[in-house]
């Protein structure tokens, strides 16, 4: 009798195998159908950075645009909040852009490098435009363990404008100045002249620098388009421009916080609104002014 048995159990066993596996295939061709896709964004027909245009009619230079466009697309948390800071420091930087005859999509640059933040990166480079401090003061900013103008941002964008006067010199086009930025000029030159072209679009470069144009054609499709792509913000949502008065320091500072105390303020407000000053004194350099933001009391919100 056992004998018996014995199909008719393994006969039951592939029948409940294939209702089981009947039943799941239709839970998941349910759950299929219930799942709205996530809109795919298109590629503008043309586009340019600093007035140079994008071959987009390579395709192997669309794909490489459309990898970046799509990891950062889908992160609104974070675009919303650079398009918040924007407000507050687009204008500062944009300002120092036109002073130093630098194309205004450079801002989209010191976008792609710090998000807008003074950020300090895993090798130490530092502020909105990323100097290293060995490098810094070659370009007129001042670091020390008192002061460190890589944290300001008018003057480290006039720094970064300097290095990018000269790239631009050097290469005869703004996107391999931009692209520079990331590999340095001997970097880039380096691979130029091996492979006979200066062209940013013709060159096999280093992993990082082969995405770095891209990622800040991204910032600027999507900052500039933002509400096509649902990020709908305000001009009242943004950061306002910090109201602030300013003293000029040409002396020595034994004690910021008192100095601070004397104006109405604590050192933290101090430091936050001039995160340049990295210590607890100020020291006095023939010839150097110090222009110490302070806030606006009377603009303050209520």
């Amino acid at each position: 009798m056992k004998f018996l048995l014995r199909p008719v159990f393994v006969f039951l066993m592939i029948v409940s195998f294939l209702m089981l596996a009947l039943f799941a295939a239709a839970q998941t061709s349910e759950k299929t159908a219930n799942v709205v896709r996530q809109p795919l964004p298109d590629l503008p027909a043309t586009f340019s950075f600093a007035g140079e245009s994008v071959p987009l009619q390579d395709l192997m230079v669309r794909e490489q645009w459309d990898r970046e466009l799509l990891y950062n697309l889908y992160q609104p948390h974070f675009l919303y909040y650079i398009l918040k800071r924007s407000g507050r420091y687009f204008p500062i930087i944009e300002a120092r852009l036109k002073a130093n005859g630098i194309p205004e999509d450079f801002k989209y640059l010191c976008v792609a490098e710090s998000n807008l933040q003074n950020a300090i990166s895993k090798v130490g480079a530092t502020g909105f435009w990323q100097f290293m401090a060995g490098t810094a003061p070659g370009y007129g900013l001042e670091v020390n363990a008192s002061v460190d103008e890589r944290y300001h941002v008018e003057k480290s964008t006039d720094a970064a404008c300097r290095y990018l006067k000269n790239a631009f010199k050097t290469f005869g086009s703004w996107t391999a100045a931009a692209a520079s930025y990331n590999c340095g000029q001997g970097g880039y030159n380096n691979q130029a002249t091996f492979q006979r072209t200066k062209n940013y679009y013709d060159l096999q470069l280093p992993d990082e620098t082969s995405k770095y144009i891209f990622r800040i054609l991204t910032f600027k499709y999507l900052m500039e388009n933002a509400s096509m792509f649902g990020f709908i913000i305000s001009p009242a949502e943004k950061y306002p421009a910090l109201p602030v008065k300013i003293v000029n320091v040409d002396y020595a500072v034994a004690n910021l916080t008192e100095f601070a105390q004397s104006h109405g303020i604590t050192y933290k407000t101090l430091r936050d609104y001039n995160p340049w000053i990295r210590g607890r004194s100020l020291p006095a350099r023939k010839g150097k002014t110090y222009t110490v933001l302070l806030p606006d009391q009377q603009n303050r919100l209520p």
